[in-house]
């Protein structure tokens, strides 16, 4: 069941309120294509203009919303363009941060153990892309290279919002457990270059089931 807007807590607000604009942007509380207005938005998150309208500013550079001169920001379309030239960026992202980051430690593979099977018994697809991110940042944790991570978390950003969509709209759920499986027994037996290839297959494993969706949205 998704969730209304949730007033902000103390903080850094303009942070807590891009969070959460993002989250409603997500789950489909602020549709596709729908306007947003700051003034609304301020009162229902229960903070001043300011806050909201950075995070709103923040949010368009990531491009979750789209703005335009005297109009104001909108949700930006789920699209298959911008969703293939998002997805088809992690394929090549992912491997190379992996092989700068090296054979995890004993203790690393078992956290990323721990996590996958998590990953099975997960209750809802948004526990399952959460744990589906957050053992692929455990996997790329020593990555040396920061600002590469921080460029496949901004892709986990922007593609979430397609698959969540996918799964509320097809009521369908994959999971990546068996290629995990692959590449921690590569990792196990020191073959980095084995656990690069199927951490690629990974990658592209999900791309066709939402680009079939997007395409059978269009004909509706």
């Amino acid at each position: 069941m998704q969730k209304e807007i949730e007033p902000i807590a103390q903080g850094n607000v303009s942070h807590s309120a891009e969070a959460e604009i993002r989250r409603l942007i997500i789950e489909g509380v602020l549709a596709e294509g729908e306007r947003l207005n700051e003034v609304h938005l301020s009162a229902r998150l229960g903070v001043s203009r300011t806050p909201v309208r950075e995070a709103l500013n923040r949010l368009a550079a990531e491009g979750s919303l789209e703005a335009r001169p005297r109009i104001g920001y909108s949700v930006r379309p789920l699209t298959e363009d911008e969703f293939t030239q998002l997805y088809d960026i992690r394929p090549l992202l992912d491997p190379a941060a992996l092989r700068l980051a090296g054979v995890p430690s004993q203790g690393q593979l078992a956290r990323l153990s721990t996590l996958n099977r998590n990953l099975v018994r997960a209750r809802n697809a948004d526990e399952a892309i959460t744990l589906d991110d957050a053992w692929h940042l455990e996997l790329l944790a020593h990555c040396p290279n920061r600002i590469m991570v921080e460029l496949i978390e901004r892709m986990m950003l922007r593609t979430r919002r397609y698959e969540m969509a996918l799964m509320r709209e097809a009521a369908g759920r994959t999971t990546a457990v068996q290629t995990h499986e692959e590449i921690l027994a590569a990792l196990a037996a020191g073959d980095l270059e084995r656990a690069c290839r199927a951490l690629e297959d990974n990658m592209r494993s999900g791309r066709e089931p939402v680009i079939r969706w997007l395409r059978t949205r269009k004909t509706r």
